[in-house]
């Protein structure tokens, strides 16, 4: 066992402190990194603050997680120290059940993904994220970081990345297809560089035009207000594929109706009440509604790779760990563009 500086959550009430956890020997399967860069996701606030339910305290925040090999496992064969490296979301699954099989180890029907951190590892022991100075996991759930991506970039892909670049890659976004991303927030950002670098033409639906000038730079064609009623008349029946990526209960009829026929809204976020869903507006126009999470591990790969090939990257405000806690206020007040990055290097 190893011994790493980290910032925890002891509570849903408390700020993050500045703590020590362990991690485990380095087995023969498993690689060992520092970490160097970790990156706030909202996720990360919606469990230390107990909005997905009791976490398991303590638990030390972050699954965007980038940094550089330091020892690998005798039976290592994927990577090699030195090598660029980064974790998503999970670090393991059971590696048995059909899902697993067929690469989706995000949605495993056996025990369950276990996540990178707030679950418990094939050990018994919880898993810790990476808002600390290093980690060890086992081989088959790290990632690659190409070159052409810098590490305090590469690590908001590792979540938000995947987590949009899934769905447009299940629902072919390409070239002759309209895709509207709602949100240009920590996701929706990442979506509309990502379905414009697939050849899709890109329109942002947000509630106001105080980000417009950003999206259009982004790579999105359109730039609407949702609080303008007009929208939804003047767009009604115009796209193929609308991801939504913010987490507040919309008025879904409005937005399945913006949808061509056969058309699909893909839900990425997490409403904090149930969804309403009319079924004139799935009806009227053989409509779908579908839901996406994250990715497995080697969509995630091809991600990152299609990334670096198209220097699709996300726009980031690195910060020291001591800026955590107001970080946090920060995200929840939506008042970053668009994703905050940690530094780990006072972790190391």
């Amino acid at each position: 066992m190893t011994t790493v500086t980290a910032y925890a959550a002891t509570s849903a009430d408390a700020p993050l402190t500045r703590t020590t956890i362990t991690r485990r020997d380095v087995g023969p399967h498993d690689v060992a990194f520092d970490i160097h860069f970790a990156g706030i996701c909202h996720s990360d606030i919606h469990t230390v603050r107990g909005e997905w339910g009791q976490a398991n305290y303590p638990v030390v925040p972050g699954h965007e997680i980038a940094g550089i090999v330091t020892e690998i496992g005798s039976q290592v064969t994927k990577f090699t120290v030195g090598d660029r490296v980064g974790i998503g979301c999970f670090v393991d699954s059971c590696r048995e059940c059909d899902e697993c099989r067929a690469g989706n180890e995000q949605y495993c029907t056996g025990s369950g993904m276990v996540g990178t951190y707030n679950a418990v590892d094939r050990d018994g022991q919880p898993t810790q994220g990476g808002y600390s100075g290093a980690i060890v996991v086992d081989e088959n759930y790290v990632l690659r970081i190409p070159d052409a991506i810098a590490l305090d970039k590469a690590a908001p892909l590792l979540c938000a990345g995947i987590t949009t670049y899934s769905p447009l890659r299940h629902w072919n976004a390409g070239p002759g297809k309209k895709v509207a991303v709602i949100g240009l927030g920590g996701l929706g950002h990442l979506g509309v560089k990502i379905a414009a670098a697939m050849g899709a033409e890109v329109t942002v639906l947000s509630q106001s035009l105080k980000k417009m000038e950003d999206g259009l730079r982004l790579g999105a064609t359109a730039y609407h207000a949702t609080s303008d009623r007009d929208t939804f008349k003047q767009l009604r029946g115009t796209f193929d594929l609308i991801i939504n990526t913010v987490s507040a209960n919309l008025d879904l009829g409005d937005y399945l109706k913006l949808l061509k026929v056969d058309g699909t809204l893909v839900e990425l976020g997490m409403p904090e009440h149930p969804m309403s869903v009319p079924a004139p507006a799935l009806i009227g126009g053989r409509r779908s509604i579908a839901g996406s999470m994250i990715g497995g591990i080697a969509e995630t790969q091809e991600m990152l790779d299609f990334c670096a090939e198209h220097d699709v990257t996300p726009e980031i405000e690195i910060i020291a760990p001591d800026y955590i806690n107001e970080a946090y206020e920060r995200v929840v007040a939506s008042d970053v563009r668009y994703r905050f990055v940690i530094d780990t290097a006072g972790l190391r």
